[in-house]
Order: C-alpha cells, then sequence, then structure tokens
C-alpha cells in the first residue's frame, strides 16, 4: 500500500512539473507572438534601418493608379487588380502578377500541348481549345480567385480595426495630444494593416501633404466608407470648429452601429454567400482535378465538334451565373 502511494505521489509530481514547465513555455511563446504581431510592417522596415524614402516607396508600391490613357473598362479592371493586389500585402504589383500570370499561362499551354503529343492524341482545333481552357482555369482564374480572398479577409480586418483605431485617436486628443501626435501614436501601436496604413499618412504629412488629402488617398486604396466619413468629420470641424474628440467619438458609434448591421445582415446571407463560393470555385476545382487524375476524359471528345459548342456554352453559363451570383450576394448596407 505504501509503494502504491509513494508511486502515484512520484506520478503527480512528474505530472505536475511536465504541466508547469508546457506552461511557461507556452506563455513565452504566446507573449513572444503577441509581441510580434503588434508590430506592423512600418515599424518592421524601420528597425531594420530602411530610411522613409524607402518605406514610403515600399508601401506605397501597389497604389492603384488612374490608367488615363486606357479605354474605362480596361482601367478599371487594372485598378481593381492593383487593389486587390495591394490588400492581399504581396510583395509585387499588378502589372508583375499580370505578367507572373501569363508567363504561367504560356508555359502550362505549351507542357499541356507537349504532353497531348506525347500521349498519342491528335493536335487539333479541339485539343488545343481543351488545352487552352484548362490553362486559363489554372494559371488564370484560381490565382486571381485566391489572390481576391485574401485581399477581401484583409479588407476586413481593417474594417475591424478602423473603430478601434478611432478609440485610440480620441483618447489621445483628450490627454491633450496634437492631431499629427495621435496619428503617430496609431503607428506605433495598432497592428497591421492600419498601423502601416496610417503610418504611410503620417509619413505623407511630414513630407509637406495636407492631412485630409493623404486620409483620403487611404480612403481610396481601399475603397472604404468609414475612412472616407472620417475625412469628411476633420474637414467639417477644420472648417466649423468644435470638439473633435467628440465628433470622433459619435462617428465611431456611427461605425459600430453600422458593422453591427452589417454583421447580423451577413449572419442572415451566409448561406447564399457560401453557396456562392461554392458555385464560383467547385467547376473549376472538379474541372482541374478530373483533368489531372484522368486527361483522357476530355482528350478522348475534344476533337468532336459538339465538344468545342459544349465548352463555349457551359464557359458562358458559368460566367453569367457568377455575374447573378455576384449581385445577389452583394448587400449594401
Amino acid at each position: 500500500m505504501t509503494d502504491l502511494i509513494l508511486r502515484l505521489g512520484v506520478l503527480l509530481a512528474i505530472f505536475a512539473s511536465i504541466f508547469i514547465i508546457a506552461q511557461l513555455v507556452l506563455n513565452a511563446v504566446w507573449s513572444r507572438s503577441a509581441h510580434t504581431q503588434a508590430v506592423n510592417k512600418r515599424m518592421k522596415l524601420i528597425k531594420q534601418g530602411s530610411s522613409r524614402d524607402a518605406v514610403v516607396a515600399t508601401l506605397r508600391k501597389n497604389t492603384p493608379s488612374n490608367f488615363e490613357h486606357l479605354p474605362p473598362f480596361v482601367a478599371v479592371r487594372l485598378q481593381n487588380l492593383q487593389r486587390t493586389v495591394m490588400a492581399a500585402a504581396l510583395p509585387v504589383t499588378g502589372i508583375q502578377v499580370l505578367l507572373l500570370i501569363s508567363v504561367a499561362f504560356a508555359l502550362l499551354f505549351a507542357l499541356l500541348c507537349i504532353g497531348i503529343v506525347t500521349a498519342g492524341f491528335p493536335l487539333g482545333f479541339g485539343t488545343l481549345f481543351l488545352a487552352l481552357i484548362v490553362s486559363f482555369c489554372a494559371a488564370c482564374l484560381l490565382p486571381v480567385l485566391i489572390i481576391g480572398f485574401i485581399g477581401q479577409r484583409r479588407r476586413k480586418k481593417i474594417e475591424q480595426q478602423f473603430p478601434i483605431a478611432l478609440d485610440v485617436f480620441v483618447r489621445a486628443l483628450r490627454a491633450g495630444h496634437p492631431v499629427s501626435s495621435a496619428i503617430d501614436l496609431l503607428t506605433k501601436e495598432m497592428e497591421d494593416p492600419i498601423g502601416s496604413e496610417f503610418g504611410l499618412v503620417s509619413d505623407e504629412v511630414t513630407y509637406g501633404a495636407e492631412l485630409t488629402d493623404a486620409l483620403s488617398d487611404m480612403a481610396e486604396r481601399w475603397d472604404l466608407e468609414d475612412i472616407r466619413m472620417f475625412v469628411v468629420s476633420l474637414s467639417v470641424q477644420n472648417e466649423t470648429g468644435g470638439s473633435l474628440a467628440e465628433i470622433l467619438e459619435n462617428l465611431a458609434t456611427v461605425i459600430r452601429a453600422r458593422a453591427s448591421l452589417y454583421m447580423k445582415v451577413r449572419a442572415l446571407s451566409s448561406e447564399g454567400r457560401m453557396t456562392g463560393w461554392m458555385l464560383t470555385i467547385l467547376p473549376i476545382v472538379a474541372f482541374l482535378g478530373l483533368f489531372s487524375v484522368n486527361p483522357g476524359f476530355y482528350l478522348s471528345v475534344a476533337t468532336d465538334g459538339l465538344f468545342i459548342i459544349g465548352a463555349v456554352v457551359l464557359m458562358i453559363m458559368y460566367v453569367l451565373g457568377f455575374i447573378m451570383i455576384q449581385k445577389m450576394i452583394d448587400i449594401k448596407v
């Protein structure tokens, strides 16, 4: 009996020591991770010794351009691509993404043509059309959807961060800090993406830009109505006077109420949005998966004239369905 109690005591002591050591290690890792996350990209660049010019150039690399020399339809699409690449925080520009996608499309199309000939299938119009569809889906459509998903997720994060940034801004003003000092506080305390964005605003103001113009550029980069309301509030306060802290506190309350209503609408429409995502991605993934597993399933009928007609009709139906789904789930609040 004594041996059993002694053995249980030793096992309990071993368990307690391992538990305590594990807790200490996990707490150290979590605290270090939280400290790392609290440092935004701008602060990391400054810590690495980059000058303000280099920091501004890096952060403004993917700022959407006007593309005034191009037709409006093409210019709008290029602006949206640049805005999506910027929101996704990719280390390349929108033009570089287009170049990479084009090169990947050409290489994949050439490899598919070589593989079709090697497999013994005739290289006719139907097989070339099939290789073109596969290359477009794998090298163009799928990467764009993934980049758009990442960009939309970071855009939602900055929407969630903005009311918190307003609270910090209001507290700094009530503590006696000027507007420039309050913005500088946001650049040091807020995480990405809003921390680096306010840091970019601070650098632009330092180089002589107007605060409202720098904030307007920030709103245009992210296409956010909340930041536009913030700019309007600052402009009205500069012209009419009044307590800026009280104005921004009321604005934060309005933004939170609007966000709450928006989340309720998203919860009610979650099934439709998920269905839209599945109907958008699933046909592409299923087509590429089936082609990669059994390419002969398509290549054996690619020479048939009905295959080309059916493929064109299916592509038109897919595009129309994608447009209709986007309009159905795009609920304005």
